[in-house]
C-alpha cells in the first residue's frame, strides 16, 4: 500500500526523513479492525514525529498520521477513527491511561490506504459530513471540543480569548465557541489572518500581544512560549488557561507571583475520549459546524503539507486524499 512515513529523524530539517512509499498491507490482529482509509488530515503531531519527539530511531519507519476516515472493513461503514490507543482492558478516561499512545506512535499511523485500530476505535461517520470533513476530527477538533466543554469551565456569555487564531485547533474553538454561546476573541500575527479568525466566529480579533478592552474568562492555549505571557496578563482574577500545545517552545516565563495572587489556574488538556468524539460529531451534527479546510492535496504532496503546518502558511486542516 502507499504511505506517508518517517525513515529518519532530523531535528532540524525534519522533512528530511519524509518517505512516500510502499509498506506492507497491515493485518489487524484480534479484536482490531482495517479500516480503508478514504481521507487523512495533517497534523502538529507529523511533523513532532519528523523532529525526534515522543519516538526512537529504533521504531522507524512510522507511518505517520493520526486522522482518518475510511470503509471499516469488517462491517463496511463509514467510519471516522479516535486516534487514542490505550491499554488493553483500560476502562477509565481514555486520556488518562499511563499506558496510552497515539497512532504513529507505537502504532503506524494514518496517512495511508489502510490503517488497523482497535475495534473500539472507530465510530459511524455521520452521513452528512464528507470524508475530507470527517478526517478533520479526532485530533485538532477533539482536542478543542475538551478544552472547551471539559476543562474551560466557560458558561454561554462568558468570554474567551483564543491564541494563534489560524490553527487546527484553534480555528475549532473559534467555531465551536461561537456556537455555544461563548464571547469570542482571537489573536494573530497579521491582519489577514485577523480577518479570517472574523470570518470563522470571532466577534474580535487582535494583533498577538496586544492589550484586550477587557480581561476574558479562560484563555485556549497552543502556541506556548510565544503567547504564554499575554494568555496570563489577559485573564480576569479566577481565570483559567487551558492549554494543549506549546508550538513556538515549552518552556515559557511562569509568572507565579499573577497566579497566586489572582488565584489564576493553568490546566492541561491533550485529545479526547471517544465518548467526547461522539459528542463531537453530535454537536456538529446539531449546528451544521464543518471543518475549516486550508486545502486538499494529495497523498503523494504530503511534503508540502507538512511544509505549510512548519511555517504557519495555513487556515484550519490540511486534508489527504487517499
Amino acid at each position: 500500500m502507499r504511505a506517508v512515513y518517517a525513515q529518519s529523524i532530523d531535528p532540524d530539517e525534519p522533512l528530511k526523513g519524509l518517505m512516500v512509499g510502499d509498506r506492507p498491507d497491515p493485518e489487524p490482529p484480534e479484536g482490531w479492525t482495517r479500516v480503508a482509509v478514504k481521507a487523512a488530515s495533517l497534523n502538529h503531531h507529523d511533523l513532532w514525529t519528523l523532529k525526534g519527539v515522543g519516538i526512537k530511531a529504533e521504531q522507524l519507519p512510522m507511518i505517520l498520521g493520526c486522522d482518518a476516515a475510511g470503509i471499516d472493513e469488517s462491517t463496511g461503514d463509514e467510519v471516522v477513527v479516535h486516534a487514542v490507543i490505550n491499554t488493553p482492558g483500560w476502562t477509565g478516561d481514555d486520556t488518562t491511561d499511563p499506558g496510552r499512545s497515539l497512532l504513529s506512535e507505537k502504532h503506524q499511523g494514518t496517512l495511508a490506504e489502510y490503517v488497523i485500530v482497535p475495534k473500539r476505535n472507530v465510530v459511524p461517520k455521520p452521513a452528512n459530513l464528507s470524508f475530507g470533513e470527517a478526517a478533520c476530527l479526532s485530533t485538532a477538533w477533539l482536542t478543542a471540543y475538551r478544552m472547551l466543554f471539559t476543562k474551560s469551565g466557560l458558561q454561554p456569555g462568558q468570554t474567551v480569548l483564543v491564541q494563534g487564531a489560524t490553527g487546527g485547533v484553534a480555528t475549532a474553538c473559534i467555531a465551536m465557541a461561537r456556537a455555544a454561546g461563548f464571547r469570542v476573541f482571537a489573536t494573530a500575527r497579521t491582519e489577514a489572518k485577523q480577518a479570517r479568525a472574523l470570518e470563522l466566529g470571532a466577534h474580535a480579533a487582535f494583533a498577538s500581544g496586544a492589550r484586550l478592552p477587557e480581561k476574558v474568562d479562560a484563555v485556549m492555549e497552543t502556541v506556548g512560549e510565544a503567547t504564554y505571557a499575554h494568555s496570563a496578563r489577559a485573564l480576569k482574577p479566577g481565570g483559567r488557561i487551558v492549554i494543549s500545545g506549546a508550538t513556538s517552545g515549552p518552556n515559557p516565563p511562569a509568572d507565579l507571583n499573577r497566579f497566586f495572587f489572582l488565584q489564576l489556574e493553568l490546566v492541561g488538556s491533550t485529545m479526547g475520549t471517544k465518548t467526547e468524539l461522539q459528542q463531537l460529531l453530535g454537536f456538529i451534527d446539531a449546528t451544521g459546524l464543518r471543518p475549516v479546510i486550508d486545502r486538499t492535496i494529495p497523498l503523494e504532496d504530503a511534503a508540502d503539507g507538512i511544509a505549510a503546518i512548519a511555517s504557519g502558511d495555513l487556515v484550519g486542516k490540511i486534508v489527504l486524499e487517499v
